[in-house]
């Protein structure tokens, strides 16, 4: 009896040594963890959403942006908001270069951070800010809540040198697409879910009057055409006039999986919306997320986690951000 006792504890000590390792290995992974701020900072988070559905109920177009910055910022080799620091006399913005042509609404981000600044001054980082804005603008925008992990550290310098080869054009061909976001870790299904962010939003007329002139693109669909032009009625639009196209007139203001249905029917702004739409390798997701919203949720929350935890500095790494457009002055 007392044999059997001895090698059931042995076998039960084994066990959790081993499910510790696992624990431990998986949060090193990235060094983030769940409600990284529980002790340090527990209405974090709270503060986070409140202040994004006050400035949603003010500004609606504030989510859009807040889903945006995810893609170009922890797109860019690390999810470290080096998106939101602005130029200096030896350094370029990344919100300044073409491919952040659109971007808007940091000060809002600002607004957030000196909620927090009140309540813990100098414990919730930029790039934890930007990250969970994201989130809890999906959820306004009738998207699904996404548990993320928290305890990233800010960037201290711009990579708007190097943005080019990691954010890809919405004219880059589709292999190119699919090579970028596989380097991060996101395979096909996440990358057609990701694309389905389009369901939001608006496309300026910069961006698409390619297709309309000085010929219309054959592959789009007639009527849509028609509207396309009403909004964008000059080859060269006037870069001071704020023209623009809603990505889906339908449910214009509502992420949802209406964006691929527009699709399969011509309907896509941006040559990457075709493409995506015609692909072999992405057609067959298209449509599975045209025909069911859960499975188009399932793949955007999947795709969300991998992009937010790509490549953090945690631990001592960089720094927390007293003002999130500037880098600490280093005494």
């Amino acid at each position: 009896m007392a044999t059997k006792a001895l090698l059931f504890f042995a076998l039960f000590s084994l066990l959790a040594i081993a499910s510790v390792a696992d624990t431990e290995s998986t949060e090193s992974d990235s060094g983030l963890v769940l409600n990284f701020y529980r002790d340090s900072c527990p209405q974090a988070e709270d503060i986070i959403k409140e202040q994004v559905m006050l400035l949603y109920k003010r500004h609606k177009n504030t989510a859009f942006s807040w889903l945006r910055n995810i893609f170009h910022d922890c797109g860019v080799e690390s999810c470290d908001a080096s998106l939101l620091l602005d130029s200096t006399r030896r350094t370029l913005s990344e919100k300044e270069t073409d491919r952040s042509f659109g971007l808007r609404n940091f000060r809002y981000l600002e607004t957030i951070k000196e909620a927090l600044e009140r309540e813990c001054p100098g414990v919730v980082s930029c790039a934890d800010i930007l990250v969970l804005s994201g989130r809890d603008g999906i959820v306004a925008l009738g998207g699904p809540y996404i548990p993320l992990k928290t305890g990233r550290r800010d960037g201290r310098k711009s990579r708007a040198d190097i943005l080019e080869q990691y954010l890809p054009d919405h004219n880059e061909s589709m292999t190119v697409v699919l090579e970028r976001f596989k380097n991060i870790g996101i395979d096909t299904p996440g990358v057609v879910a990701l694309l389905g962010s389009h369901s939001v939003g608006r496309t300026h007329c910069v961006k698409l009057v390619h297709r309309l002139y000085p010929e219309v693109d054959p592959v789009l669909d007639p009527g849509h055409v028609e509207h396309m032009l009403h909004k964008c009625p000059d080859a060269i639009p006037d870069p001071k006039a704020v023209q623009y196209v809603r990505n889906d007139r339908g449910t214009p203001m509502k992420l949802d999986n209406n964006y691929y249905r527009n699709i399969l029917d011509n309907k896509g702004l941006l040559i990457v919306d075709h493409q995506l739409a015609t692909d072999k390798r992405t057609k067959p997701y298209v449509k599975k997320m045209a025909k069911n919203q859960d499975y188009f949720f399932k793949h955007f929350g999947r795709a969300i986690t991998v992009l937010t935890e790509n490549n953090p500095l945690t631990g001592n790494e960089g720094e927390i951000r007293k003002q999130c457009n500037v880098a600490n002055k280093r005494h």
